[in-house]
């Protein structure tokens, strides 16, 4: 017999593309728990199938989440209630917080399945740095609203990250350019799906591309932090290995142009032969 789960609140990350990336702890509490909270009830249902699970799902999202709240609260006292978004994070710019506020408040036991998130894998992907990063969410869709929301975060010495819908892409890297200055980017969409991308460039650059071809999906922008280095280009590279080459063996200058520029030291080393050879 499966052993019953501890009443309480169960924050389950799921895929946010791949199933496969569902963790063998979260397909094991959702198989357990007596109820589980959802977004949207077929999103679920699809994932549930995957693991060959039938469970009873409660709808809970933004236009219901106050007055679904005190029966989900009642109900933790003798049953286990799994949390779940339609995909990645529980609580990651969507419904949750104030659940899991009330749900402590009550002296329920709160327990996180961890899994996949968007931001963090976009972070992963788009090469800027990560020892500090800002999560903004979705920035406001109205050109007043959107410019006020940007100049309160221009400052902040932290990647930036956002969530956007791919017709709002354009837009709002334009808007990001002109708010925070031209700075590095990375637009990462179809995150763990087969035709996964991240494009990087300038914002502007980035939003003349997008400008007359959205893509489809939710799309994650990642933006370096204010002064951070330009990527260099390939004139920078030639230039740091002719000096280079000038007083090291060709492998040694590859290998020091490569640590100062973060690039590829098997291709500078290519490009060191190819320039020794003109």
């Amino acid at each position: 017999m499966t052993e019953k789960l501890v009443p309480g609140l169960y924050i389950v990350a799921t895929p946010i593309g791949n199933l496969a990336d569902l963790t063998i702890r979260a397909a094991d509490i959702l198989s357990r728990a007596d109820v589980i909270a959802v977004e949207d009830s077929r999103v679920t249902a699809g994932l549930l199938r995957h693991i060959g699970v039938k469970r009873p799902m409660i709808p809970y999202h933004d236009h219901n989440a106050e007055g679904m709240r005190p029966g989900l609260i009642a109900r933790m006292a003798s049953e286990a209630v799994a949390l779940v978004s339609d995909a990645g994070t529980p609580l990651i710019s969507d419904p949750g917080y104030k659940l899991v506020r009330d749900a402590r408040a009550a002296g329920h036991v709160v327990v996180t399945i961890p899994g996949p998130c968007a931001a963090i894998a976009a972070l992963t992907l788009a090469g800027l740095p990560t020892d500090r990063f800002l999560f903004a969410g979705f920035l406001p869709s109205k050109v007043h609203a959107r410019a006020e929301a940007i100049a309160e975060i221009a400052g902040v010495r932290a990647t930036l990250v956002f969530y956007e819908s791919g017709q709002r892409l354009s837009a709002t890297l334009a808007a990001l350019a002109e708010g925070l200055g031209e700075r590095e980017c990375g637009v990462a969409r179809e995150i763990t799906k087969r035709f996964e991308e991240c494009v990087t460039g300038t914002l502007s650059a980035l939003a003349e591309r997008y400008a007359d071809a959205p893509p489809k999906g939710e799309i994650v922008i990642v933006v370096a932090p204010p002064g951070a280095p330009a990527p260099a280009t390939q004139d920078d590279a030639d230039t740091a290995l002719r000096e280079a080459l000038t007083r090291l063996p060709t492998s040694k200058a590859a290998g020091e142009v490569a640590k100062a520029l973060g690039l590829d030291r098997r291709e500078l080393y290519a490009r060191a032969m190819a320039m020794k050879g003109e």
